[in-house]
């Protein structure tokens, strides 16, 4: 919220038109309950979040973990509408999130709390109204689930409805890395703009999952060295540089790169401070705070996970003139996939995998110029501060447009 009102002050906005873009339009709660392997009634709590529609319908993840809460789904759908906007995709914000741990659940029973909370939600959702799509501790399986409860539920071969669908139910195969393939090429932008370029620079990513190995792999493929990673086990630096498909054999041979052979075994908070040119936090949220903010070494930060930087960390790095390209930004290939894929539904499927790349970096490139250009036209803000403008303008614009505000 403050960094709305912040956002409001640049753009001129009156209270009242912040209260309408701060307030979501619809949170839906729900009790989701299914037959434990016991006998015994489980029951997890719930949340949708619909947040702005002013230039579509809602659109954002499905997320399934112990510690959600519905201010966080709010605060992300939130999020998603500025993320949409400034990708100008034709979508509003949305999120939702269920209270569970996943792991502690059997196969038959993650399907049947899937579906459960589709059958609580599905009178408000579908391809033209809101579109769920994979977010932490769900995956294509997840969403296949979704789509043939839906289907089963509303009568509606609609396989739109949601995304990050298996390509036999309608999805693109480059869901699976288009977040990690937009990050490295938006990298490349700022490194043109902030380093003289891409080539040969030093590159230390904190998380090697799904998003920060397929980052590591197009960073390497655009002449980057990749020198630090990491995972929730701990990392590995090594300045000669680290072979991405060899760690990505021995983290899964191993279960964690950390037992990468060639380099010096880090903790992820040494990782974070070693010196290289790019940093790529990519796996939790607050891990650069006020604390290690001013024992930065890197040149030039790129968000990988939401929200990875507190806002003191971002106060201290503008101050040291570290430029930060957000996540709204950095991070949105996976967004821009799920809408590819989306429209792909709705055409009929006729989008062939090298033409959705080909939109996906076209879209973000895009995106990246109007930042970098108001970047420069705001003079004495952040680059967080420039895409947050575009993205917020937007949907004002939108509001006013449709009688909103």
């Amino acid at each position: 919220m403050k960094k709305l009102y912040k956002i409001g002050g640049i753009l001129s906005l009156h209270d009242d038109e912040l209260q309408a873009l701060a307030i979501p339009e619809r949170v839906i709660q729900v009790k989701v309950q299914i037959p434990g392997a016991d006998g015994k009634i489980k029951t997890f709590i719930g949340w949708r979040s619909q947040h702005n529609s002013a230039l579509g319908p809602y659109k954002g993840g499905v997320r399934y973990h112990p510690n959600v809460s519905q201010d966080e789904v709010i605060a992300l759908s939130m999020i998603m509408t500025w993320k949409n906007s400034l990708l100008q995709l034709p979508y509003g914000g949305g999120k939702a999130g269920i209270r569970v741990d996943p792991k502690s659940l059997t196969r038959a029973e993650l399907e049947l709390l899937s579906r459960n909370f589709i059958d609580a939600i599905y009178k408000y959702i579908g391809s033209d109204i809101d579109i769920p799509a994979p977010d932490v501790n769900t995956d294509s399986q997840v969403m296949s689930w979704f789509i043939d409860e839906y289907i089963k539920i509303t009568g509606k071969v609609d396989l739109g409805a949601v995304t990050g669908k298996p390509v036999e139910l309608g999805g693109i195969s480059v869901r699976e890395y288009s977040t990690g393939l937009g990050l490295a090429h938006i990298a490349k932008l700022a490194a043109d703009k902030f380093l003289d370029g891409i080539e040969g620079r030093s590159v230390i990513i904190q998380g090697f999952g799904n998003l920060g190995s397929f980052a590591a792999k197009y960073l390497s493929e655009l002449g980057a060295k990749i020198v630090g990673i990491s995972d929730s086990k701990g990392g590995v630096l090594n300045y000669d540089g680290i072979d991405v498909n060899k760690a990505l054999e021995v983290k899964h041979r191993t279960g964690s790169v950390i037992n990468y052979p060639e380099g010096k075994k880090v903790t992820n908070d040494e990782l974070l401070v070693s010196q290289c040119d790019i940093l790529v936090p990519a796996a939790l949220e607050n891990v650069i705070h006020k604390y290690n903010a001013p024992k930065i070494q890197a040149k030039l930060i790129v968000e990988g996970a939401n929200g990875p930087l507190t806002a003191d960390a971002d106060e201290i790095l503008a101050h040291r003139q570290i430029p930060v390209v957000p996540d709204i930004l950095a991070n949105s290939g996976g967004v821009v996939g799920s809408y590819v894929e989306w429209a792909n539904n709705k055409m009929g499927e006729i989008i062939e995998e090298e033409e959705a790349k080909k939109l996906i970096l076209s879209r973000m490139e895009k995106a990246f110029s109007e930042i970098y250009k108001k970047y420069n036209d705001l003079g004495d803000q952040d680059l967080r501060t420039a895409a947050m403008v575009v993205a917020v303008e937007r949907v004002v614009k939108a509001m006013r447009a449709r009688g909103m505000i």
